[in-house]
């Protein structure tokens, strides 16, 4: 299907979300709003269908003009050549076998934010407690971490946004994944999400009064990114990863601080000793040549570590290292907005290669400060 013509610049593509009504679709809602070659269509939110947008979300006033359709209108499905998926884990599951085959015989390609198809069948059901996808569906899905998987995602129709907390840590253990300095058993991660990665839905371990000066874990041993961590990470190291990860709230609307603790492996994948680590400047090196070109992970210079504040409202992913010979650890600090390169801002990244435009097309986004 040829690409649309839109107003915004020569060559343009037409898009719908679904889910505008949360924080990621309104989210995505902003930045396609603002695409050079991205007319927006249509936008859907079935629990607020026939209000519009800018009265859900009064910031996009004068942004926005549209109102909010039901998921499965004719407005939101024709005449368009991508549809975002905002929906909540389940919510994905019931919607694409309705709608699948129809849009990709009309050529529409489809970037589904949800968790219904990052993982294998046995994998989701064990850990999201809920029957898989068809697994036609699921076999049609490319997983859409574009700094790792940019050729396959170029060709797809069907685009698997990754989770917000595997995007930081994926990011921040990719180099050393592809250098088999993984071991199994030898990943701890410590990571800390601001409240609007629990969504818009009012819950009470997400009100004011129970998240204000305070800190706390959540999901201990049980959280639904875990296995996708691990799915990603045995197909970069080429063998089995094991992690042990630990999700905290922070009392901040936006951002997410991964802090990735790696005992290197030996030769045969086993937990190395201090002997075994890496230099300081070999390491950054390593990182530095694997993220070359690719625009939107800032490896910061040794001794600088990463801050949510310095990439909040942008894409970036900002990368910290340490290395200490003493106890034979190495130390990765990775930083996002969850919103942004942890939801929209990856999905329109993942466009923009679906699309044939420049990666950084509409996310040329400086982060917030103060």
């Amino acid at each position: 299907m040829p690409w649309g013509s839109g107003a915004k610049g020569t060559v343009a593509v037409t898009a719908a979300v679904i889910g505008a009504s949360g924080y990621a679709g309104a989210e995505l809602v902003r930045l396609l709003a603002r695409h050079p070659h991205v007319e927006l269509r249509a936008v859907a939110g079935s629990s607020r269908a026939g209000e519009p947008l800018a009265g859900v979300f009064p910031h996009l006033r004068g942004v926005v003009g549209l109102t909010l359709e039901e998921a499965l209108s004719p407005a939101v499905w024709e005449g368009v050549d991508f549809v975002f998926l905002a929906l909540p884990s389940g919510a994905s599951a019931e919607l694409l076998p309705r709608v699948l085959s129809r849009a990709l015989e009309r050529g529409t390609r489809i970037i589904d934010l949800s968790g219904d198809l990052r993982l294998p069948a046995e994998l989701y059901e064990a850990w999201y407690g809920r029957p898989a996808v068809d697994p036609a569906i699921r076999r049609e899905a490319v997983y859409g971490l574009a700094e790792l998987f940019p050729d396959r995602i170029r060709s797809a129709r069907l685009v698997s946004n990754p989770g917000c907390y595997p995007t930081a840590i994926l990011l921040g253990l990719a180099p050393l994944a592809r250098a088999g300095l993984l071991a199994s058993g030898a990943v701890v991660i410590d990571a800390k999400s601001g409240v609007s990665g629990a969504g818009r839905g009012v819950t009470l371990s997400t009100h004011f009064g129970e998240v204000n000066e305070n800190f706390l874990p959540y999901k201990v041993g049980r959280h639904q990114h875990t296995p996708e961590v691990e799915h990603v990470l045995e197909q970069l190291a080429g063998r089995r990863v094991t992690v042990a990860l630990t999700t905290h709230l922070l009392p901040v609307s936006r951002g997410i601080l991964a802090t990735l603790y790696v005992r290197p492996a030996s030769g045969d994948g086993a937990p190395g000793g201090p002997g075994g680590v890496p230099e300081p400047e070999d390491l950054h090196r390593l990182y530095r040549e694997f993220y070359a070109g690719r625009p939107f992970v800032r490896v910061l210079d040794p001794g600088v570590f990463p801050a949510i504040k310095q990439v909040q409202g942008s894409n970036y992913c900002d990368i910290g290292l340490h290395v200490d010979g003493r106890s034979g650890w190495i130390t990765v600090f990775a930083a996002i907005d969850n919103l942004v390169k942890g939801a929209a801002g990856q999905a329109v990244q993942n466009m923009n290669l679906m699309a044939g435009f420049d990666e950084t097309a509409g996310l040329d986004l400086v982060p917030l400060y103060p």
